[in-house]
């Protein structure tokens, strides 16, 4: 999966950091710790260089105590239309898998929609999230096999699923253009 496509909405990420940081009080020092970074790579992120993938920015999301759509979403306008192959994109580190944000949570609500895109071989092993998240899937293509790790399910096209998300999870693609819709809720 080309990273070219999109890319990590980097200025916008480096924005929300800095933000999300500042508001919580804590120190470039501190946040590194908690997320288990180098203090130089989240430096180097809040200024707008480096490529994060999904897993560290989950990791700066739990660190920080925020939700993963505030780190990448940039000012939503009144009326939004993301075309297919555009909006802001994260890729991870060691899956063919791309995560594109699709609608952040509002104030009054708690959840982000994405769309998943991932491709047959290396699955996407996913850390616990924010205690109480909660992980909603309509696959509209493909196969896969998606949930809590122990005991995922295969599904079809059509198929919705929902599992904790505050364990450890996976989403593997068993065929070619595989792709979902995916909810978290933060409860």
């Amino acid at each position: 999966m080309s990273q070219e496509t999109t890319g990590a909405p980097l200025e916008i990420i480096a924005a929300s950091l800095r933000r999300e940081r500042t508001r919580a009080g804590l120190s470039l020092t501190e946040v590194a710790r908690r997320a288990g970074l180098a203090k130089s790579t989240l430096s180097q992120l809040e200024s707008g260089t480096g490529n994060p993938s999904v897993e560290t920015l989950w990791a700066l999301g739990v660190a920080l105590d925020v939700p993963f759509s505030r780190l990448v979403e940039p000012e939503r306008p009144k009326v939004r239309v993301i075309r297919a192959g555009k909006g802001p994109t994260v890729f991870a580190e060691h899956a063919d898998y791309a995560c594109t944000l699709l609608s952040a949570c509002p104030p009054s609500a708690r959840r982000d929609m994405y769309l998943i895109r991932a491709e047959p071989g290396t699955p996407r092993r996913s850390d616990p999230h924010m205690t109480g998240v909660m992980e909603h899937i309509v696959l509209c293509a493909g196969r896969a096999r998606v949930g809590v790790l122990e005991a995922p399910e295969e599904l079809n096209p059509g198929d919705y699923i929902s599992y904790p998300g505050d364990v450890p999870h996976i989403f593997e693609a068993l065929e070619p253009g595989t792709y979902g819709v995916e909810i978290s809720e933060y409860i």
